[in-house]
């Protein structure tokens, strides 16, 4: 099937096959005209690639993993246990990456906290304050 159709099918836009292709995700035929001949298995293969990527792996972990992959149905499975360690620095990276939204979350709670206790809710005042305060902090406020 042409692109457009392998589009519909697999709900991804041409775009991110192209992008697939790229990355060596991909490998659809080429008619003589230029054109990419998607076969019913690519179908499966977007699949576990949409799926990987929804797992937090981008597209180099995912071309390392995606030969270890088989079609058991719907979508691809895990053919074996040597996965495990890629899968496992993965986990480990996502949660890294985890840790510091929440630790961005809880800095932006304490700033939502300390705005709130200002007291102030005149826009202008708080241009004001803003001002009175870089004078008494001119680190704070940076060079002038």
């Amino acid at each position: 099937m042409r692109m457009g159709e392998f589009s519909r099918r697999t709900g991804v836009s041409q775009r991110s096959l192209r992008y697939y292709e790229e990355q060596g995700l991909l490998r659809p035929a080429r008619r003589p005209s230029g054109y990419r001949e998607y076969e019913e298995a690519d179908v499966v293969t977007v699949r576990g690639i949409r799926m990987l990527l929804a797992a937090g792996l981008n597209t180099a972990v995912i071309a390392e993993l995606l030969p270890c992959m088989v079609d058991e149905g719907r979508v691809l499975e895990p053919a074996c246990s040597s996965m495990l360690p890629d899968l496992h620095r993965e986990r480990a990276r996502l949660d890294e990456a985890a840790a510091a939204l929440l630790a961005a979350r809880d800095r932006l709670d304490a700033l939502i906290d300390l705005t709130a206790d200002s007291g102030v809710t005149d826009e202008e005042a708080c241009v004001v304050a803003g001002r009175a305060r870089r004078r008494d902090h001119p680190v704070a406020g940076g060079p002038r």
